[in-house]
């Protein structure tokens, strides 16, 4: 049994259902009413948690930063006017809760966790570009939460090291495939690295965060041995907002919620015959069949194994001579005739001696 975390009633990693968050961001556009709708939406499409995040601007950035490629605006403004303040929060995890869905948030700093904390968040999801600050991730880990971890942008030195640093606090933790383009180019997705991760990772149950603008990475990562998925979702993609082209629209989204569960149905390591393929074997399975015909006292012989003389055919007979055993009719004497094009049965013969024993019930 790999590595799991639980998250409230959720136990997460091998063995148990892929775990699917729908990731807010800040598509609510800083309005509690649209927020809340976000909440009641991933719920309805079949999503396991709902994500926002928790921006302190002060705490988490200086106001110069470069303003990223998806804003219209530096970042440090476009938060101050449209981030979910603490007590918005704190109602939307009671409100999540009361729908019947996991509340789950992102701290943008320490002191956003320390703040979730008080509000009893079960589990704090990581950004990637918190991935390299070890002395938040190690003063979150104290908090003795499951953490969650994203990846992008970061070497496989740098998830080294926070993998070694937190597997130490003795936590639930997760690490995230994910790549930190809005949206990534597909060449840039590397999705085989999610199998290199559960290698390189043995304590850490490993999830995708996907944005790209469609469901296809979400579901190769499933198969790929990913417990966790993480998707960007919007209310209306008519909306204008910074994360607009990596969303899911809700329709989308329950099909992926749904694609993703049929997967997990469809896998499976057994090979047998189902009971719904045993009808159609006993039709489509070729056997014996003389399409010459066979008088009685006849001898088979090795050269009248062909086409056009003892070959095969679908036969609809399940009891017939199986193709792999036709060979072992050779010296066989046929003991009454057996008409043109006729499927072919033991019982119509009588087996040289050193095959005594009838081949179907060796």
């Amino acid at each position: 049994m790999g590595p799991q975390i639980e998250i409230r009633h959720h136990k997460i990693g091998e063995g148990n259902p892929c775990f699917i968050i729908a990731e807010a961001c800040v598509n609510h556009l800083g309005r509690f009413d649209l927020a809340k709708d976000l909440v009641t939406r991933s719920k309805e499409a079949g999503a396991d948690s709902i994500k926002f995040q928790y921006h302190i601007p002060d705490s988490e950035m200086l106001p110069g930063i470069k303003m990223s490629d998806n804003f219209d605006e530096p970042l440090y403004e476009f938060l101050k006017k449209n981030a979910l303040t603490f007590e918005q929060h704190r109602e939307l995890k009671q409100f999540a809760e009361e729908v019947g869905i996991t509340y789950l948030c992102t701290p943008f700093s320490t002191q956003a966790a320390l703040r979730l904390d008080e509000i009893g968040l079960e589990a704090f999801k990581i950004g990637s570009g918190e991935m390299t600050d070890l002395l938040s991730l190690e003063r979150i880990a104290e908090l003795g939460k499951p953490m969650m971890v994203s990846t992008g942008m970061s070497t496989i030195e740098e998830i080294d090291r926070t993998y070694d640093a937190l597997i130490k606090k003795n936590i639930g933790l997760a690490l995230f495939n994910c790549v930190s383009e809005y949206p990534p180019n597909y060449e840039d997705m590397n999705l085989d690295f999610i199998t290199i991760m559960r290698q390189r990772y043995p304590k850490a149950v490993i999830g995708h965060s996907d944005h790209t603008p469609d469901a296809v990475t979400s579901y190769a990562a499933v198969v790929l041995g990913a417990h966790m998925i993480e998707k960007h979702v919007i209310l209306d993609k008519a909306h204008k907002s910074c994360d607009q082209m990596v969303s899911l629209d809700f329709m989308e989204f329950k099909e992926l919620v749904d694609g993703i569960r049929r997967i997990e149905a469809a896998r499976g390591v057994d090979r047998k015959v189902h009971g719904r393929e045993e009808q159609i074997r006993s039709w489509a399975f070729h056997y014996a069949v003389s399409e010459k015909g066979l008088k009685a006292g006849q001898v088979i012989k090795e050269e009248m194994i062909m086409p056009g003389d003892i070959w095969t055919k679908r036969t609809g007979h399940a009891d017939g001579i199986k193709s792999h055993e036709v060979p072992k009719l050779i010296g066989a004497k046929v003991l009454k005739d057996i008409p043109p094009n006729s499927p072919l049965f033991w019982r119509q013969f009588e087996l040289a001696c050193d095959r005594i024993e009838t081949p179907s019930a060796v």
